[in-house]
């Protein structure tokens, strides 16, 4: 039972990202095998609950395709092995591991939380101080002070970071706070799972009655979704009228969101809005040094401003290069120089320089037709920005070895069917008109002087 059980658990982890497969899958046990009946034991009745409202089927198919038979799950709420307890609380793997975090694993709803997120941990800087000091003033007062809270900024620059760090201060000043840890990807799937059991009133005490701070994460892919949005802006007001704190990140301003819901739109910008830019070269040599210290990593000043210099986009960026240069040092048994940091990360280094290209190409087509580089990537259908905008995306196609998707996310997100489209259009234009085609040889020939 145990031999196949695992076997189960090998496929599980295949098919679900680290997070989740710690968090919702490791913890079950076998208890008995009737028939074609598995009775699997979790530690309590909020998993139990989520388990079978969110991951049961999966779980049956999983096992029935193991077994090569049909299958059914009963789950009960059963306590762990004492020993087996103890030993999994003093184990480095899973004291390392967010997921499994024993004082913030278990939100009163939501997601489990980075027990690293918290205010201690973030590097502050001139691109983030405003924002951190906003979230901060919320962790002191919440409900009290900026209500609702909005944070917004590119990916990677410490938005979840903080919005977690507000729940792990409330939590700790006070333990009977109900914090709830949400992406809206999650939300808008617990809604479409209440609606399909008929349990939307279990779904509305879940997000009303039973949470005292509402922390959202990406809350522009609620847009365009109209029965979430309808359902957010209810539990909104139900919130905000209650005295309660609300949270939400973006990765684009309230008014940028397209087809968010307009009475959302207010609400959101009613509040106080935080943006997050990309981190300078002192902020990024301090959250280097901090990174450094946390993995481990022996790192010479010259390397850490090699680093900081050459890596600019995002917090993960850097931390991704260091865990590389951790890597290496550990197969190698060998101290890490600049010479070796240089060979080591020649690909990141190397892909940040064709994003660097990217930009590039788009200033000096922004600058040919005299529109704003926002305008030119934002989601406007106007002529003058769909033109300007497809011969950009035909010249980093031609000029850079960025791949079609990776294209289509330095312009706005747009994925790779409409990069093709923009390309072929822009190559019809030029072979049917001679202005279209005296425009991009125009353009081709300053880039390639």
């Amino acid at each position: 039972m145990e031999e196949l059980w695992n076997r189960v658990l090998s496929v599980l982890r295949e098919r679900t990202n680290e997070s989740n497969f710690n968090h919702w899958f490791k913890p079950i046990r076998p208890l008995s095998v009737d028939g074609a009946t598995w009775n699997l034991a979790v530690p309590n009745r909020f998993l139990q609950d989520w388990i079978r409202d969110n991951y049961l089927d999966i779980l049956e198919r999983t096992l029935s395709e193991t077994l090569e038979i049909p299958a059914e799950i009963r789950l009960t709420v059963a306590e762990p092995p004492a020993p087996r307890r103890r030993k999994e609380r003093v184990s480095p793997a899973v004291s390392a591991s967010p997921a499994v975090a024993p004082a913030l694993a278990e939100p009163s709803i939501g997601l489990p939380m980075n027990e690293s997120f918290t205010f201690r941990t973030f590097v502050i800087g001139a691109s983030n101080e405003f924002a951190h000091a906003a979230c901060k003033a919320v962790a002191d007062q919440p409900g009290k002070a900026y209500n609702p809270l909005f944070l917004y900024g590119g990916t990677g620059l410490g938005k979840t970071h903080l919005l977690q760090a507000i729940g792990a201060e409330i939590r700790r000043r006070d333990g009977r706070m109900r914090v709830g840890y949400i992406t809206s990807e999650r939300f808008i799937t617990e809604l479409i799972n209440a609606i399909s059991h008929n349990k939307m009133t279990d779904f509305k005490t879940r997000y009303r009655d039973s949470c005292d701070v509402l922390l959202m994460d990406d809350i522009q892919f609620i847009a365009g979704k109209s029965s979430t949005q309808e359902e957010f802006f209810h539990t909104f007001n139900f919130l905000f009228d209650g005295g309660r704190q609300i949270v939400v990140t973006s990765d684009q301003y309230p008014q940028e969101i397209r087809n968010l819901d307009q009475r959302i739109r207010s609400r959101l910008q009613s509040g106080l809005v935080a943006d997050i830019k990309s981190p300078d070269l002192e902020t990024r040599a301090a959250i280097l040094k901090k990174k450094a210290v946390q993995h481990r990593v022996v790192l010479d000043d010259e390397v850490l401003r090699y680093l900081a210099k050459n890596i600019r986009s995002n917090v993960r960026e850097l931390e991704g290069s260091l865990i590389q240069l951790k890597a290496y040092a550990s197969l190698t048994n060998a101290p890490v120089d600049l010479d070796v940091a240089k060979d080591v990360l020649k690909n990141v280094i190397q892909s940040r320089s064709t994003r660097q290209s990217c930009e590039q190409i788009q200033r000096r087509v922004c600058r040919y037709f005299e529109i704003s580089q926002q305008d030119m990537l934002s989601k406007s259908r106007a002529r003058k920005l769909v033109i300007p905008r497809q011969i950009a995306i035909y010249l980093v196609k031609k000029y850079t070895q960025l791949s079609l998707t990776d294209i289509g996310q330095h312009f706005g997100g747009k994925d790779h069917s409409t990069v093709i489209a923009s390309i072929n259009r822009v190559e019809r234009m030029m072979s049917e008109d001679i202005g279209v085609q005296d425009t991009v040889r125009a353009l081709e020939k300053q880039l390639e002087n």
